[in-house]
Formats: structure tokens, C-alpha cells, sequence
């Protein structure tokens, strides 16, 4: 049996940056370093090419009456940059303190390896354990997945026959809490341009006389927000699903602060819809956010100009049962009804991905249809993190996005189990992005109960 810490260290040296072509050996290494290791674990394994990067597929075949996991990951990993900011070598981990330290050690190779040494262990100690399992492991998860929806259902018939997705991309707040994840917020992204004059124009000779182009974007997106915090799209808020009393209380459970929220942020003050506190906010409704302004000079000192153009980038949170297209419409048809005379007004719409939201059993609104194995899934998920980490999990929503995960639902008919090995102190995205060692082994335990629990029926 191998050791997890030390195959985790050899896939972290692995450069899998997805965005950057530059890192095509680090790619090739990461789908190399699964393809073997999977191998050595007796699995069969396909390697599925793509116009990026290709899909990691490896099998545990069995009985077609066995209960069949998909467990999902990826391989790929965010840029390190800025590099300076890192106390040592991104793709060279190190440890310290009981943490790892790589990129990729939290997102998502250090989770992932959680449930691969899980499967290794389970098979060594029950090879006759009557259950099928599928990796599926893509290099495309930090760029969208553009390749993993068309793999779906180009291999929907194979892949809908199991029974849920096992997977652990997502936040638990703190190491002795884990939070199993019920729900994640889609996105749709617009891109803005306002053309004013057909060129740059001196401010003194022309200021005054023309709508300038950064004005009325500014103005423009001022006023998709009320002074409550309120997006003003007509319809925004429709299709937004209710917030049931026991995710109310789960989020009570959490027992989150808000002044150590604040300055977690380093601010001073929270600012959430007037109707929901900041951590609801976060978890149960839609958002509209501006994550990137431009136009004109940027240089040193001053240029006295009306900029031709100005630009801005958004994206919109999405949540329950709102549509993607539907609400990038709306946002863009309020943007132009909005454009004053003068103004030359383009919206494009960029990425999408839809709002994920499974109930686990026992609930009021627990759906009288739920598949007998996927509640067992989660049943067997809560008892083996009472019993590993000594608390039980709290299910809640989660505000960031995994949109192959609704498409997972939409296409093969699967809901998820979401596990939380990642934490808020982890620096996911961030320079000296870390694990929690302890976390990781323990994540490895409950991996292995909710195995065997699934192989008993």
C-alpha cells in the first residue's frame, strides 16, 4: 500500500496548470502520474483525449447488480503567480506545521487523493468488495470543463448507470467541522463595452458636449443596485428557490460571527440584501458583481482625455432554479434600455454553468423519489464523519460554483455527495495555498466507511 502523503507529494510536482500553455509538461505529467497509479491499483484505465486536456477515466468493473460510484476530480490547478508572494517553491511541497504547501495541495489533488488511498485501502482489505467504481478525473476544472459536458453525453449511456458522484472540491469552515454540501450557485458572465466618439478626445476642447463614455458606464452600473444592495434587474429574483426552515438551522449551527467575518475581510462593514444576513446571503441567493472596469488612460500622472471607450466585466451568482441564459438576458436587456443617447452599447455573454441543490434524506422536503442508494449515500457520509471527526456534519449550501456538477444531474440523472476537505485558512486560488494533514487523513477514513457502506446495498 502506498503511502498518501508521499504520492500526493509526487503528483503535486506535477505543474498541471490548465490555462497556460506553457505548463503543457506539468499536464502531461499530472494525467501520466493518475493513469499510473490507478494502474498499480489494479484499475483499468482509459485515457480520454479532448481538444485541451484529456480525461482520466479508470474502472473497477464488477457485477452490473453492484452499487456504482462515479468518484470526481481534476488534476488541473490554478497559476501560482505572483510567485514572489510564496515562502517557498509552488510544485515543489513542502510541510510545515501539519500543512502542506503546494498549489494544488487544496484544489483539488490533496481531496482527491483522499478518496484514491480510500479505494486503494478498501480494495486491499475487501478485493472481493461488491462494489463498482469510476474515476473520472479532467484537466479542464480551473477553465470551465469545456470538454468534460460533450464527454457526458457522448458517454451518457455508460456513465448514468451508476448510482451518485462522490467528490470533495468543496469548503468546510474549520478542521473539526466538516460540512457535507447540498447546494452550489451557478453563473452566467456578461461583458460590457460603451463606445462613445470614434476616438480619444481632448477633455478641455470637448468636456461638456458628449456623453463620456466612463460616466455612463459607472452611471449604468450604479443602477443595478439599490442602496440596499438590491440587484434592480426586473425579474433577477424570480425562480429563486425557498429557504427551508432546517437550512436555517444548520446555518444557525455553524455558528458563524460576523465581526470575525469582517475581519477575516479586512473590512468594516457588511453590506448583504436588507432581508438576509451576510451568511445566508452568501449560500441562498443570486448576486450581480462587477469584476473588472476600464477605459482610458492608466498610466503615470495625468492624460486630459474622454476616453472612446470603457468596459466592465460581470458575473452573476445564481441559485435553486434560475437559468443561466434567462438571467444573462435580463441583465443585458437592462444594461441597454439603460445606455443613455450616445452611447454605443455591446453585451456578451461569456460563461454559464447552472445552480446545483440536492436534499439529503429525512427532510420536509426530502423528494418522496429520492433513490434508495443516494440516501444511503448520505446517511453513510453523516455517521462516518460523526465518527471520524467526533461531530457531526452540517449540511449547507455553498456559495461558490461547480457547474459540472448540475450538468452531471441534467445529463446522466446523478446527484452528488459533496464532501468538504478544504478550509478557509487552505489559500485555495492564493499564494502558499496549503492542507490540513490531519484533515486529509481523516478524510481518507471517511472515504473508506462510505465505501464499505455503499458495497452493503
Amino acid at each position: 500500500m502506498f503511502d498518501p502523503i508521499e504520492k500526493l507529494k509526487e503528483h503535486l510536482r506535477h505543474a498541471s496548470v490548465s490555462t497556460d500553455s506553457a505548463f503543457k509538461r506539468g499536464m502531461d505529467g499530472s494525467r501520466d502520474f493518475l493513469h499510473s497509479l490507478f494502474s498499480e491499483m489494479g484499475l483499468s484505465v482509459e485515457i480520454v483525449d479532448t481538444d485541451l486536456h484529456p480525461i482520466v477515466l479508470a474502472k473497477r468493473e464488477g457485477d452490473p447488480s453492484w452499487p456504482h460510484v462515479i468518484i470526481y476530480g481534476h488534476y488541473d490547478v490554478q497559476p501560482a503567480d505572483p510567485l514572489e508572494l510564496w515562502e517557498s517553491d509552488p510544485f515543489e511541497p513542502v510541510e510545515r506545521d501539519g500543512r502542506l504547501y503546494a498549489r494544488g495541495a487544496a484544489d483539488n489533488k490533496g481531496p482527491q487523493m483522499a478518496h484514491i488511498a480510500a479505494v486503494a485501502q478498501v480494495l486491499e482489505e475487501c478485493p472481493d468488495l461488491p462494489l463498482r467504481i469510476t474515476f473520472l478525473i479532467e484537466g479542464e476544472e480551473e477553465i470551465g470543463s469545456p470538454s468534460l459536458l460533450p464527454f457526458l453525453k457522448q458517454r451518457k449511456e455508460e456513465l448514468s448507470e451508476a448510482d451518485l458522484v462522490l467528490l470533495s472540491d468543496t469548503l468546510s469552515p474549520s478542521a473539526d467541522q466538516l460540512v457535507v454540501t447540498v447546494g452550489l450557485r451557478g453563473i452566467v458572465a456578461l461583458e460590457v463595452e460603451f463606445e462613445g466618439p470614434k476616438s480619444d478626445l481632448h477633455s478641455g476642447l470637448h468636456g461638456g458636449a458628449i456623453y463620456n463614455p466612463l460616466q455612463a458606464l459607472f452611471e449604468v452600473c450604479g443602477s443595478l443596485h439599490d442602496s440596499e444592495n438590491r440587484v434592480t434587474v426586473p425579474g433577477f429574483y424570480e425562480d429563486v428557490a425557498q429557504v427551508e426552515d432546517w437550512e436555517r438551522e444548520q446555518l444557525t449551527a455553524l455558528g458563524a460571527d460576523e465581526q470575525s467575518y469582517k475581519e477575516f475581510l479586512g473590512i468594516d462593514a457588511l453590506h448583504p440584501h436588507p432581508d438576509y444576513n451576510a451568511f445566508e446571503a452568501i449560500r441562498y441567493l443570486p448576486t450581480l458583481e462587477f469584476n473588472g472596469m476600464g477605459g482610458g488612460y492608466q498610466g503615470e500622472g495625468s492624460k486630459t482625455i474622454i476616453p472612446s471607450k470603457a468596459m466592465a466585466k460581470i458575473t452573476c451568482r445564481l441559485v435553486g432554479n434560475q437559468d443561466p441564459f434567462k438571467v444573462g438576458a435580463l441583465v443585458k436587456e437592462a444594461i441597454l434600455a439603460r445606455t443613455p443617447a450616445g452611447i454605443k452599447a455591446k453585451v456578451e455573454m461569456g460563461h454559464e454553468g447552472s445552480p446545483y441543490l440536492v436534499v439529503p434524506p429525512g427532510r420536509p422536503n426530502t423528494p418522496s423519489d429520492q433513490p434508495v442508494r443516494l440516501a444511503k449515500a448520505f446517511e453513510a457520509t453523516a455517521r462516518a464523519i460523526a465518527e471520524t471527526f467526533d461531530k457531526p456534519p452540517l449540511f449547507l449550501r455553498e456559495g461558490g460554483s461547480i457547474p459540472i456538477i448540475a450538468d452531471m444531474k441534467k445529463i446522466l440523472g446523478l446527484d452528488s455527495v459533496m464532501v468538504g476537505l478544504f478550509l478557509p485558512e487552505d489559500n485555495l486560488h492564493a499564494p502558499n495555498e496549503s492542507l490540513n494533514l490531519e484533515v486529509l487523513k481523516k478524510g481518507i477514513q471517511v472515504s473508506k466507511k462510505i465505501l464499505k457502506a455503499l458495497a452493503e446495498g
